[in-house]
Parts: structure tokens; C-alpha cells; sequence
């Protein structure tokens, strides 16, 4: 008999034991998805600014957070179904690279948390109520600065001191073009230059605008930002070395293409601080309260190597002034 209670009493101990032990439930790891209208070659440099911004406040790739990438490739009507998708699989935050993946992702959910990394207005563009307050499911960062159009034109003087006519090349069916180009015309009163408007919508369209900007008798040229031109900047850089046309772009990429120089915001600053968005989001912040964050870093680069191709001397004042000289 007391051998029976014995065993029973060991029975009733270890279930109440195993009882008391709740059940451990996996913990949920984050999941990014960046989304960008260009190739994962146009991309790899911002990406990797993002996943350093991570990085820099203690998120470790696989352990706790996860980041996946998606492109359309330089084609745009792909978007909308690759944002269809991230809304199907219920990622965490959302990642736009531009104003074209941010507005279809805007289209696609209303609910999951997106983080532009950069975008020229996010205010006219319809994205957010306002800078202080986005008031949405969208936040990120802006890259709104009305003097860089005056300073690219400014250095396009100073290094041609002759200049008098420049080929302006932009996407009219990018959103922020229209106020880029505005901006643009406004510094070329002050700096007394005549512009050439040059539309290219698509890849097909660069080689028939640089052959309009020599023919038209243009001095210089300046790129205006584009998906288009970012992911074809190698092409643009040559067509401007054959035009023998001293370029001026909005992004180092275009520099590190070949191209002869940058001015603009330091897109890698933008690409790292939208880290500090997608962290405050998983601790609980709802983007609509979440500030839209203006640039704080712009960078001057010159490719010596590009200028020597096409025969032109940079005044020694420009270079002092370059952040980073390729030679």
C-alpha cells in the first residue's frame, strides 16, 4: 500500500511540475523588406547604409531583425504587384527608395509601417499631411534642399567660366520634377545661364538627349534625379565623356560610374538615418507621429579621371571645395 501511494504521490509531483512550466514560444524576429524601382546594382550602397544604420543601434541580421530586398528592375509597372506582395506576406516596415515605390506601396496598405529613405516632397507628392505630423502609415526622410539646384550651377560656372547654356535632363513623370526643374530655372536667372529642358522617360530616350544638348549648343549638363538615370548612370557617364559635355548629378553613384561630378545630399546619410525610423517603429512609434527628417549632410565629388577624358582643367577653388576627389 505504501509502495501505490508512494508512486502515486511521484506521478501527481512531476505533472504538477510539468504544468507549472509554461510552454516557450518562439519570439517573432522582424521582418524589412527594401523596395526599390531600380536594380539591386543601382542599390547595393544604399542598402548596405541602411543595414549599417541598423547595425549602429545594436540589431544584429538573422538573430533579431531579418531584411530582404525586392527591385522592379527599372520597370515601374512592376511595382504595384511587388507591393501587393510584401502587403500578402504582412512584413513589419516597408522600405521605399523614391517616390515611385513609396506611392505604389501607398496604394497597396494603409496599415503596415513605411520608411522612405529618401523623397523630394513628400508633401506635394500626397505621401504625408505634413513634415511635423506625416499623419499616415508613412514617415522617412526628405531630401528637400532649395539651394542645391543654385550651388550645381554655381560649380558648373566656376569650373566653365563661359558657360551661357545648360542641357537640363530630368523624367517629367517623376514626381518632385516639376519643383526640381522650377528651382533649377530660378538659379539660372542669378547665375545668368540659359536652360535646355531635355525629357527622358525612359533608357531608350538618354542617347537621343545628349545628341539634342550638343545640338543645341549646351555648355554643360545637369542631371536631375531620376530611377531612369540612376540605373543606367554608366551609360550617362560615357555619353557625356563622347559629347565631351561636363555633367553635373545629383548622387556620388554617378561619379563612381565615371561621371564627372556630384553635388546633392549625401544619400547614404539618408539610407543609415532611416534605421533610426524603422527602430523607433518596432519599439512602438506609430509612424504618424514620427517627424519627417530633412538632410543634413550634402557632398561635393570630382572624378579628375572624367575631367581629364574630356579635356577640362578644374580650377583649383572648385577642388579645394570637394569632399572627395577621384583621380
Amino acid at each position: 500500500m505504501n509502495r501505490k501511494i508512494f508512486c502515486f504521490a511521484l506521478v501527481a509531483m512531476l505533472f504538477a511540475l510539468c504544468s507549472s512550466v509554461e510552454p516557450q514560444q518562439p519570439k517573432k524576429v522582424p521582418r524589412i523588406v527594401y523596395l526599390a524601382a531600380s536594380p539591386a546594382s543601382a542599390n547595393a550602397g544604399r542598402l548596405e547604409a541602411f543595414r549599417q544604420g541598423l547595425r549602429d543601434i545594436g540589431y544584429v541580421e538573422g538573430e533579431n531583425i531579418v531584411i530582404e530586398a525586392r527591385y522592379a528592375d527599372g520597370k515601374f509597372d512592376r511595382l504595384p504587384a511587388l507591393a501587393a506582395e510584401l502587403v500578402r506576406l504582412k512584413v513589419d516596415v516597408i522600405i521605399t527608395a523614391g517616390p515611385p515605390v513609396t506611392r505604389a506601396v501607398k496604394e497597396a496598405t494603409a496599415t503596415i509601417p513605411v520608411v522612405m529613405a529618401q523623397d523630394g516632397d513628400p508633401v506635394g507628392n500626397g505621401f504625408v499631411a505634413s513634415l511635423a505630423r506625416p499623419g499616415g502609415n508613412i514617415t522617412g526622410m526628405s531630401q528637400i534642399a532649395a539651394e542645391i539646384s543654385g550651388k550645381q550651377l554655381e560649380l558648373l560656372k566656376e569650373t566653365v567660366p563661359k558657360l551661357s547654356r545648360v542641357a537640363v535632363l530630368g523624367t517629367s513623370t517623376r514626381p518632385g520634377n516639376a519643383e526640381a526643374l522650377k528651382e533649377t530655372e530660378l538659379a539660372a536667372g542669378t547665375f545668368g545661364v540659359r536652360l535646355q529642358y531635355l525629357d527622358v522617360r525612359g533608357p531608350k530616350d538618354i542617347e537621343t538627349a545628349f545628341r539634342e544638348a550638343r545640338q543645341g549648343r549646351a555648355g554643360a549638363v545637369l542631371v536631375l534625379q531620376s530611377p531612369v538615370f540612376t540605373s543606367q548612370r554608366t551609360q550617362v557617364a560615357e555619353l557625356a565623356a563622347k559629347t565631351r559635355l561636363p555633367a553635373i548629378y545629383p548622387q556620388t553613384e554617378y561619379t563612381e560610374a565615371g561621371g564627372f561630378m556630384c553635388y546633392g545630399v549625401n544619400t547614404a546619410d539618408l539610407f543609415r538615418r532611416a534605421a533610426y525610423h524603422v527602430d523607433k517603429i518596432l519599439k512602438g512609434a506609430k509612424p504618424a507621429d514620427l517627424p519627417i527628417e530633412q538632410p543634413k549632410k550634402f557632398e561635393l565629388v570630382i572624378n579628375l579621371k572624367a575631367a581629364k577624358q574630356i579635356g577640362l582643367t578644374v580650377p583649383p577653388s572648385v577642388l579645394a571645395r570637394a569632399d572627395r576627389v577621384i583621380r
